[in-house]
């Protein structure tokens, strides 16, 4: 593959018809985790930490099943992410996730995040769920959502039912 194609192939196209209102069942689901630096939540480190993990996946084997890249924000100024993989890599820490998570879709400008996250709370109340974990999946990277036409972002929480 040429360099020129490898710069064009960056971020998936993602199909938000996969991921809206999908109720997902892991069991046994790997990721490996980082943490990125941030200033009230905008992170600063992010694209040297998934250089960094891309090369440990390259130098392991491993690959990602989905793409997935979900993105913890613990406080203003960190933010653990999780790769799915497909088996152990070295050197970064391995983590399991076992559970039920909902997935809910969103797409548009950033500045519309408090929005959904209220959104997705109510659906989930409504909906008889109680939120255990909340992650974010930003799909696509600025330059990507720019190329496609759409900033799709899903919201995806470990639930419980109440």
């Amino acid at each position: 593959m040429t360099t020129e194609a490898k710069k064009s192939e960056c971020c998936p196209e993602f199909n938000p018809s996969l991921w809206e209102n999908r109720m997902v069942d892991w069991n046994e689901k790997r990721f490996i985790k980082e943490k990125v630096f941030t200033f009230f939540y905008i992170p600063l480190n992010f694209g040297s930490v998934m250089k960094r993990i891309m090369k440990r996946l390259e130098d392991s084997g491993a690959t990602t099943q989905e793409s997935l890249c979900l993105s913890d924000h613990t406080s203003k100024w960190n933010m653990d992410i999780y790769i799915d993989v497909d088996k152990e890599v070295k050197g970064v820490e391995n983590v399991v996730f076992k559970g039920k998570y909902f997935s809910k879709v969103y797409e548009g400008d950033f500045k519309n995040t408090q929005k959904w996250c209220d959104d997705y709370k109510n659906y989930a109340k409504n909906n008889g769920m109680v939120i255990k974990k909340w992650l974010m999946w930003y799909t696509t990277c600025p330059k990507c959502a720019k190329k496609y036409g759409k900033n799709f972002v899903a919201i995806i929480c470990e639930v419980a039912q109440e």
